[in-house]
């Protein structure tokens, strides 16, 4: 079964969601404040695949809630909901960790279709099998100091494991794979967030400024993960 945490202080918009969420086959948890949303993933045991949270509310804010739960499962799926549409709200929603942003108001088709993307990244980190072909024997890639173990799903530089979401780990193991090859930003968005995805390319360039933050020596003047200007990224070594 699917399972979701719905955190939404309107009543009628929360009620909408998890109306619509049910009929997708969803388990849906839902609360009205982030108080309760931290509570009930607490008694879960965090066995939630995706967590759908309001920003604006009261006492803790959605984005506080995002930044908790990122800390506490780099392999749940978060989506964060609000009537913010400004740029810089996207940006801040998604460098603390949240895996996707919807800006009400919103069809139940693309909520959906959203949240099962998300859904259909999670699995993958459950299911996926490394290949023989770009393998070595004990299941890494090796670029440089940079080593990809497809069978635990991590990533380490310098034998340190670097402490990646799902979706970092997808995006920098594509880049590895793919090493010396410049990636158009919609080649990387089909890639990780499917052909399906409702959102736009902003969503490619800050989960590279994340990634650039924790594997780059200066984030600011990277060596490894370099912009193709007017085109998209490079993996260098």
């Amino acid at each position: 079964m699917k399972r979701i945490l719905v955190c939404e202080d309107e009543n009628a918009i929360r009620d909408f969601v998890v109306i619509n969420l049910k009929r997708a086959g969803y388990e849906v948890t839902d609360c009205e404040s982030g108080e309760e949303a931290l509570a009930a993933f607490e008694a879960a045991e965090g066995r939630f695949d995706i967590a759908l949270l309001d920003i604006m509310m009261p006492g803790i804010s959605g984005d506080e809630v995002c930044r908790i739960l990122r800390e506490k499962s780099k392999r749940l799926g978060i989506i964060m909901l609000s009537a913010k549409a400004q740029e810089m709200d996207k940006v801040n929603c998604l460098m603390i960790g949240a895996d996707d942003y919807v800006t009400k108001p919103f069809s139940p088709s693309e909520l959906i279709a959203r949240i099962d993307a998300v859904y259909r990244r999670v699995e993958i980190t459950r299911s996926v099998k490394p290949t023989e072909a770009d393998t070595e024997p004990d299941g890494d890639i090796v670029s440089g100091a940079f080593k990809v173990n497809t069978k635990s799903r991590t990533i380490t530089k310098n034998d340190e494991i670097i402490d990646l979401t799902q979706v970092e780990y997808q995006i920098l193991e594509f880049f590895i794979k793919n090493s010396d090859t410049a990636l158009d930003r919609k080649s990387i968005l089909r890639q990780i967030w499917g052909d399906s995805y409702y959102g736009d390319e902003k969503i490619v360039d800050v989960n590279i400024r994340r990634l650039r933050m924790k594997i780059e020596k200066d984030p600011s003047n990277p060596t490894h993960i370099q912009t193709v200007w007017g085109f998209g990224y490079k993996w260098i070594i």
